[in-house]
């Protein structure tokens, strides 16, 4: 099956065209076309008026329109679905509505126009399309065709380096295995009490690691010099206590807007861009994107501490929400904390999410197999 995506629209509203390309082939999967060819084109509303003007003899933009294939077409070609982000954006803030969600529904609408339904026919006709369109969506499949990607945090390495206070096992080792087994980066967490990763690590690891190195880090002046100075290829703010065993919550980014904002100012202008480690939660959202972060690590902790499988399905609804929220308003994401060899493999199939961020299973994991093997076995899970 092949489905040619191409983007005409060029306006304020952020489209994952992955996303678009990955619910298309899913849909000529479930209604038997996967010999078929598809075209998508997305356009603004001027461009959708001179459709309908030609074509329908109307003067006004419409959300979606689907032109069958003609008889002189190849049969393999099933047709072309045409779809204004435009209006769909309107429809949705309107219905509040996702952007992504409604243009998911008008792709099925456009596609069941394709096979041949048609709801303005009569009552029945329409009964049966808006049926078959209930059940495509009940059955759509969002699994993501490209590879999320992974980063694995290499801190508890140096938590039993510490134990002992002694020289090993080095994080800075375990960095370049973690490469060489595929990892697309690392990351570390310079704590104030120093924990962990020490000073010697981060600057090692600047100098050593070949794919890209994020450093964790609280917002204090101290840790916000040595980043300054460093330049790692990306900073996650995250909250810091030092009672805590670990990171236990997001970072409240709206009730210290000026703070972040000022922080990111300092690293932006280093050439060092900011993720902020937030809460799946609207509020820090919309926050992080006003003070001006690049990225959101979306908190996962929640999902993966679950205790029941009706609370692990809401925090995953949360999250998968808050990945498409967060795209729709520009911000890049990654996600992390608590994920494992049995949780992972669902947040790793959200649309819009490019990196996990894992760490303690990976290591736990490699006690046992080594660092190598338990890289390889958490890069399948995410490959789905």
């Amino acid at each position: 099956m092949t489905v040619l995506l191409r983007n005409e629209y060029h306006g304020p509203h952020h489209v994952c065209h992955t996303y678009l390309q990955d619910i298309s082939v899913a849909l000529l999967t479930l209604t038997s076309s996967s010999d078929k060819e598809l075209s998508l084109l997305l356009i603004n509303d001027e461009a959708m008026t001179l459709l309908n003007q030609t074509w329908r003899h109307k003067n006004k933009p419409t959300n979606v329109l689907s032109f069958p294939m003609e008889d002189n077409e190849p049969v393999a070609m099933l047709g072309d679905i045409v779809i204004s982000i435009d209006t769909a954006a309107r429809q949705a803030k309107e219905q509040q509505l996702s952007l992504h969600g409604h243009l998911r529904t008008l792709l099925i609408h456009g596609l069941v126009h394709l096979l041949g339904y048609d709801h303005e026919r009569s009552d029945k006709d329409a009964q049966k399309m808006f049926a078959l369109e209930k059940n495509l969506s009940l059955h759509l499949n969002q699994r993501r065709n490209t590879m999320v990607q992974l980063a694995i945090n290499v801190d508890h390495v140096a938590t039993l380096r510490q134990a002992r206070g002694i020289t090993e096992p080095d994080p800075v080792t375990a960095a370049a295995m973690a490469e060489l087994a595929g990892a697309v980066g690392i990351v570390v967490h310079l704590r104030e009490d120093r924990r962990h990763i020490q000073d010697r690590d981060v600057r090692i690891l600047r100098e050593t690691v070949q794919t890209k190195l994020n450093l964790e880090m609280g917002a204090a002046e101290e840790i916000i010099a040595i980043a300054l100075d460093l330049k790692p290829d990306m900073v996650t703010l995250v909250p810091e206590k030092r009672e805590e065993l670990t990171t236990e919550g997001g970072l409240d980014v709206a009730s210290q807007k000026e703070k972040l904002t000022d922080v990111i100012g300092r690293m932006e202008k280093a050439g060092i861009p900011v993720s902020l480690f937030i809460d799946p939660d609207s509020a820090q959202i919309n926050a992080s994107k006003e003070v001006g972060a690049t990225f959101v690590e979306i908190h996962t902790g929640r999902y993966a501490d679950a205790t029941s499988e009706e609370e692990q399905e809401e925090e995953f609804q949360l999250i998968s929400a808050a990945a498409e929220e967060a795209y729709e308003l520009g911000l890049r994401i990654n996600a992390g904390h608590g994920l494992n060899y049995i949780n992972t493999a669902r947040v790793a199939a959200i649309p819009f999410i490019e990196e996990l961020s894992i760490g303690h299973a990976v290591m736990a994991r490699a006690i046992y197999v080594g660092i190598d093997q338990a890289v390889r076995e958490m890069k399948e899970i995410c490959k789905g």
